[in-house]
């Protein structure tokens, strides 16, 4: 039925993005251009709906992953990393292989329609990881299928390559690393060192997802950054008084525009994924991007995302360095320093490793990874917010490195 073919190709967040670049060059690779085919065009003359099948279905994957599946982004990205590569090879594949495939070679009988072949892999993939959410899928799914005009048979043969490549992904993720791994033991509590934060002391999240299989990577520790500042250097000095001056609940120093974009990016509600997802659906709407073009650039950002939060996980787990909550309250063991034992941040400590910051790992590799496929920094786009009570919560852009330095800033 198919073939398989992997392809391996100081501040926190400042630190993650070394990482995440050469993260998301590597997944620019994996789905190189390598034919010289004609586009692949829809065979029949879709409706608004069959014309973004991909941006469809990657807003229901991120309802079926985070608001019905209760995933962070960490696990989040590679279930939506296993539904864009399968989207993407049969895209791929019924187009005529303008692009490398990723893993699976489906057999193509024609005529077929790309969207059908969409709606099937991620209707088979979100089934298959998400099986109590198969009532609401199938739903979904028949409502979709009709939804899109052409010849029947067309849209069957989209389906089988579809669900071709949906079971192949599958298998070749079958035994990926998720919910296993190596477990990991707390280190001793002492300077620099991580321990539960308030005000929940929650257990470390998916220390596992460390040892989870990279999509491009050759593995989880291949591009790991070097160890968090010493506790004596000037950078640990000035890193520690910057987030205690600004980054606390309570702060004489920040403004009413930090506090919101703080809020923006890591208030309640905010799910970083979801929230970037948005964003690469608006991306794919405003350019008019093609079935083919969609699916591409939707594995592209899947692949080098989850593969910057495998690399992220691999480094936090390894260095374990403390949080701020943790080091502000006993003085950051520095007598340059002086503790308050009261401080919290303006937002919800995250329970997992300080270094690298988590979120600069996704917004690098993603803002790396728009910035290679269209070719430019400059480009306009927006990205919404849900926290409450934000006074800005769209938030427009004319350079994509402006979004992660506001996910930079916001890490404070």
């Amino acid at each position: 039925m198919f073939t398989l073919k992997k392809t391996f190709i100081f501040n926190p967040a400042n630190s993650a993005i070394g990482t995440c670049f050469v993260a998301a060059l590597a997944a620019t690779v994996a789905f190189a251009k390598q034919n010289e085919v004609p586009g692949c065009e829809s065979e029949s003359s879709a409706d608004g709906r069959a014309k973004n099948a991909v941006v469809f279905w990657n807003e229901m994957a991120g309802h079926s992953i985070a608001d019905l599946g209760g995933r962070g982004p960490p696990l989040g990205s590679v279930e939506a990393a296993i539904v864009h590569t399968a989207i993407y090879d049969a895209v791929n594949a019924i187009c005529g292989y303008p692009f490398t495939p990723y893993a699976v070679t489906p057999q193509v009988r024609r005529p077929a329609l790309p969207e059908a072949a969409v709606a099937a892999a991620a209707h088979d993939v979100l089934v298959a990881l998400f099986p109590d959410q198969q009532e609401e899928l199938d739903r979904t799914y028949a409502a979709f299928l009709e939804g899109i005009p052409g010849h029947h048979r067309a849209k069957l043969n989209g389906i089988a390559a579809g669900r071709q490549t949906a079971a192949g992904i599958l298998d070749l993720r079958a035994d990926d690393g998720r919910y296993v791994g190596t477990p990991w033991d707390p280190p001793e509590p002492g300077p620099g060192v991580w321990e539960r934060t308030p005000p929940g002391f929650m257990a470390p999240a998916t220390p596992w997802i460390r040892d989870v299989t990279p999509w491009t990577m050759a593995s989880p520790s291949q591009f790991r950054p070097p160890p968090p500042p010493d506790l004596d250097s000037d950078l640990w000095v000035r890193d520690y008084q910057e987030t205690k001056d600004y980054g606390g609940e309570v702060s004489n120093l920040r403004t009413e525009e930090q506090a919101d974009l703080a809020r923006f990016v890591g208030g309640a509600g905010v799910h970083a994924m979801k929230q970037w997802h948005d964003a690469w659906r608006d991306i794919a709407s405003d350019q008019g991007l093609s079935t083919l073009d969609a699916a591409r650039l939707f594995a592209i950002l899947s692949a080098a995302s989850s593969d910057a939060l495998i690399g992220c996980w691999d480094s936090k787990y390894t260095y374990a360095f403390w949080r701020p909550v943790t080091a502000i309250r006993v003085g950051g063991s520095n007598p340059n320093l002086e503790a308050d034992p009261n401080w919290i941040g303006l937002v919800i400590t995250p329970n997992h490793p300080e270094y690298p910051a988590a979120h600069g790992c996704f917004s690098g590799a993603v803002v790396t990874t728009l910035q290679a496929y269209f070719g430019t920094d400059e480009f306009s786009f927006r990205m919404t917010s849900p926290a409450p009570g934000l006074i800005r919560p769209v938030r427009q852009y004319d350079r994509f490195s402006q979004a992660l330095e506001d996910a930079l800033l916001a890490r404070i």
